[in-house]
C-alpha cells in the first residue's frame, strides 16, 4: 500500500501533463508538427522498437554511460578514501579535483580526443571523469564527517584497522556516499547524452541531434523522454540499492 501511494504521488504530475497535451493537440490548440500528440509519439515509439531502433540506440547510450560511470565511481571512492585517510593527500589533491569539478567537461572533449583519439575511448572518459569527481568529493567528507569519539571507542574495545574501516567509517559514509553516487549517476547520464549530440556515432544524443536536423519531431521527442525517462529510472534504482544498504538513513 504504501509502495502504491508513493508511486501515485510520483506519476500524478506527468500522467497530468500529458492528459493535458493530448486534450490541446486534439482541438488544435497546440501545433501538431511541433508539439505531436503523445498518442502519435506512442505510435511512433512502437514502431521504432519494432525495428530495433530505438532499442540499439537506448542500448548504446546506457552501455556507455555504464561503463564510465562505474569505472569513475571506483577509481573516485578510492581516491575519495585516500584523501580522507591522509591530511596531506587531501591538502594536495583538493584545489586540483576543485579545478576538475568546475571545468565544463564538453570543453575538454578536445583535449581529451587529442589524447585519446576520437573513438569511444574519448567520449567514456569524459564519462567517467563526470562521476570520479563527485563521488570522490562525497566520499571524501563521508570519512571527514566521521565523529572521531567512535574510533576512540572502537580502539578502546579492541578493534583493529580493519574492523575500523569496517564498522565505522564505512556505515558512517554510507549516506554521503550514496548521495554522491546519485549525483553521479545523474552527471553521467547527462554527459553521456551531451557527447552524444557532438560527437557518436550511435545512441539517444545522436538520434535526437539526427532528428532534429531532419526536422523528425516525433522522433526528436521520443528521444528525449526516453532519455528522462532513463534518469528517473535511474535514480530510483540507486534509490532501491540505497534502502537495501543504508535502512538507518530511512
Amino acid at each position: 500500500m504504501k509502495m502504491s501511494k508513493q508511486v501515485a504521488l510520483g506519476l500524478w504530475l506527468p500522467l497530468l501533463t500529458v492528459t493535458g497535451w493530448e486534450v490541446c493537440s486534439g482541438f488544435g490548440i497546440l501545433d501538431p508538427l511541433f508539439f505531436p500528440a503523445p498518442s502519435r509519439l506512442a505510435a511512433s515509439a512502437w514502431r521504432l522498437t519494432g525495428t530495433g531502433e530505438l532499442g540499439r540506440q537506448a542500448g548504446a547510450t546506457v552501455t556507455r554511460m555504464g561503463i564510465g560511470f562505474f569505472c569513475g565511481a571506483v577509481a573516485g571512492l578510492l581516491l575519495g578514501a585516500l584523501m580522507g585517510a591522509s591530511r596531506r593527500v587531501g591538502r594536495s589533491l583538493e584545489p586540483s579535483l576543485s579545478a576538475l569539478y568546475s571545468a565544463p567537461k564538453l570543453s575538454l572533449l578536445p583535449m581529451v580526443m587529442l589524447l585519446a583519439g576520437v573513438g569511444e575511448s574519448s567520449r567514456l572518459l569524459l564519462v567517467a571523469a563526470a562521476a570520479f569527481v563527485l563521488v570522490a568529493f562525497h566520499a571524501l567528507d563521508g570519512i571527514r564527517g566521521v565523529d572521531r569519539s567512535w574510533v576512540e571507542l572502537a580502539s578502546h574495545h579492541g578493534a583493529g584497522r580493519w574492523m575500523i574501516l569496517r564498522k565505522v567509517f564505512l556505515p558512517a559514509c554510507m549516506p554521503q556516499l550514496f548521495t554522491g553516487l546519485r549525483l553521479a549517476a545523474g552527471r553521467a547520464l547527462v554527459v553521456t547524452i551531451s557527447i552524444e549530440l557532438i560527437n557518436a556515432p550511435d545512441g539517444l544524443g545522436s538520434m535526437i541531434l539526427m532528428s532534429w536536423q531532419t526536422f523528425a519531431t516525433e522522433k526528436l521527442y521520443i528521444g528525449v523522454i526516453l532519455t528522462a525517462a532513463l534518469g528517473a529510472i535511474l535514480h530510483a534504482v540507486m534509490r532501491r540499492i540505497e534502502l537495501k544498504l543504508v535502512p538507518w538513513r530511512n
